[in-house]
């Protein structure tokens, strides 16, 4: 298992992979569509693409969770 004091790095990590894993295989699919070398440009995108949402998710995500609690109320009852 990984130490509970990774977690601030196990979240973007995970969070990240999982976005840009679907993200880059749509958006290959939609721009190019299914055919020959199609895995390696999804590859190539996903590879530019996961650095950049784990950076951001790693930066953004605190802030991001904060504002939605800020936008929310519990529910009177």
């Amino acid at each position: 298992m990984i130490p509970a004091r990774l977690n601030r790095l196990v979240f973007p990590f995970l969070m990240s992979s999982y976005m840009v894993f679907f993200m880059t295989f749509l958006i290959t699919l939609l721009n190019t569509g299914f055919n020959d070398g199609f895995f390696g440009r999804w590859a190539q995108a996903g590879a530019f693409a996961w650095p950049i949402a784990f950076g951001l998710v790693l930066i953004g995500a605190p802030r991001l969770q904060r504002l939605a609690m800020a936008l929310t109320t519990k529910k009177a009852g």
